[in-house]
């Protein structure tokens, strides 16, 4: 009798270990658990993984390597949890030589992502002035200057084609420039910039910073002869990189929040705020969600090759079958979130103009309201497409919403900058931004399926939505010097 009696009891306590169950998600509860030690632990640990490969965490290099294993490691630790990596190729570059000189004088230069190398013993010939402003996107205003041979000075402008790059090297090179230079628009020290594809109508090109160009357009101005010389020997070629994810093994499968960071820095530096800060906060916060049950089924994502023009997303979104799509609800991003203002994604339009899909504007709101309730000023900020947001929104047609601390000098004068290491990011900043993306979660994986629509397609309309990929309303470069922002987002150097 006595050993029915302690069989009976151990079957028992096997019953209620198996059958336990999680408590119900909340806000206040979800909050508590994210720890400022915890998310800088993880800024850290990047900081020193970047330092241990060439103070960065770039794409095809072995400090995104190793940020992989970082975040692997983390992730695979959590129960109850689906993990898995996902190959994509991508386009990698790395300069492995450069060399800019006038007048045997030498002087800064980067070069351009995708720009052809030189011949070895590099290109010389004499600097001219090429048009500047909207005049120098068109080769015709290019026909009474001599340019055939020599390398050419131009400033960065957003030309209709191409971009602010691109579309400057192509009419100086089609009018027979050897070479063409581009000096910045704005004041910041120049460490990216991509002509976003090889292609055969380039000819070797770098780019310069501000003042530098300024100084020796007044120079060829005031009638001064200068000789260039300029040497650049590129690598340019197809690298597998990966993509990480985490996701929860209960919630309705039918549907899926998603939330996103890029883990990979620019060559330039570590990229502690951009984006260690967003890795940071997803990995806190998938360890506190994960805990507790939710409505909704819930995946993290961890994006490669971002700064190479968000491949990463792009390749995800691109590949998902049809079925699969229609099962995610909406996308969260978070993509520098611990240096600067409090910025939320104006998805409704009603600050900078462009919209996105219909439930954007509900996410936008979840955002104010926090932060409001923590009396904290928000700043809209602009969807420009540059950063992953933006593959959810071009190729998905998904709702979508973001936070984001700015890129403009006043708010992180170390963005995609060697200084932007673990004595960049504020720890307050990271961790008020991670309680509001916790309770946006709370929120979205409780009630998500009733406060957003969602809109079953086909396969057709999704070939169709990828075909027309990215061509979503955003705004020119020149709009966003005005309002303060100086480039198009990671990736988008263009």
């Amino acid at each position: 009798m006595r050993l029915l009696t302690i069989l009976a009891a151990s079957l028992v306590l096997v019953v209620c270990e198996t059958t336990k169950v999680k408590p119900k998600i909340s806000s206040k509860t979800l909050q508590a658990d994210l720890k400022t030690e915890s998310l800088w632990s993880h800024l850290v640990a990047l900081d020193k993984i970047a330092a241990a490969n060439g103070g960065n965490r770039a794409f095809g290099l072995p400090g995104y390597t190793a940020s992989v294993d970082y975040v692997w490691e983390q992730i695979s630790k959590i129960k109850d949890t689906k993990a898995w990596k996902q190959d994509f190729p991508s386009l990698f570059n790395f300069v492995q030589s450069i060399e800019l000189r006038f007048n045997d004088e030498p002087i800064y230069v980067y070069g351009l992502t995708y720009s052809p190398s030189t011949p070895d013993e590099g290109i010389t010939g004499e600097l001219v002035l090429g048009p500047e402003g909207a005049l120098g996107c068109d080769p015709a205003n290019y026909a009474s200057l001599d340019v055939a041979g020599k390398v050419v000075l131009v400033d960065r402008y957003q030309c209709p084609v191409g971009g602010t790059l691109a579309g400057r090297v192509r009419p100086a090179a089609a009018s027979g420039a050897s070479a063409v230079i581009i000096y910045n628009n704005v004041g910041t020290n120049v460490t990216a910039g991509t002509l976003s594809a090889p292609s055969t109508e380039f000819v070797p090109a770098g780019f310069i910073n501000q003042a530098d160009g300024l100084a020796l357009k007044t120079r060829l101005q005031a009638g001064e002869k200068i000789n260039a010389y300029f040497q650049q020997d590129q690598i340019v070629e197809e690298r597998i990189t990966q993509n990480v994810f985490l996701e929860s093994k209960d919630g309705d499968p039918d549907n899926v929040i998603v939330l996103g960071a890029h883990l990979d820095s620019v060559q330039a530096g570590p990229g502690i705020n951009d984006d260690g800060s967003g890795s940071a906060l997803l990995l806190e916060l998938s360890k506190a969600v994960l805990k507790y049950k939710t409505n909704t089924k819930v995946r993290f994502a961890w994006w490669g090759a971002e700064e190479n023009g968000l491949i990463g997303s792009k390749y995800y979104c691109s590949n998902l079958p049809v079925p699969e799509i229609n099962r995610i609800l909406a996308y969260l991003n978070f993509d520098m979130v611990s240096k600067g203002y409090f910025g939320v994604g104006d998805t409704d339009g009603s600050s900078h103009g462009s919209i996105g899909p219909v439930g954007s504007e509900i996410i936008e709101q979840i955002y104010i309201d926090y932060y409001t309730s923590q009396g904290l000023e928000v700043t809209p900020a602009i969807l420009t497409n540059g950063s992953d947001y933006a593959s959810f929104w071009g190729i998905l047609n998904k709702p979508f919403g973001f936070i984001n601390t700015g890129t403009a000098p006043a708010q992180d004068p170390c963005y995609h900058q060697a200084c932007d290491t673990i004595n960049n990011p504020n720890p307050e900043t990271l961790t008020i931004n991670a309680r509001a993306a916790a309770n946006a979660i709370a929120i979205l994986s409780t009630n998500g399926p009733r406060l957003l629509p969602k809109q079953t397609i086909n396969a057709t309309m999704a070939n169709t939505w990828r075909a027309a990929a990215l061509e979503a309303d955003t705004f020119g470069l020149m709009d966003l010097d005005g309002l303060g922002e100086s480039h198009l987002g990671c990736g988008h150097e263009v």
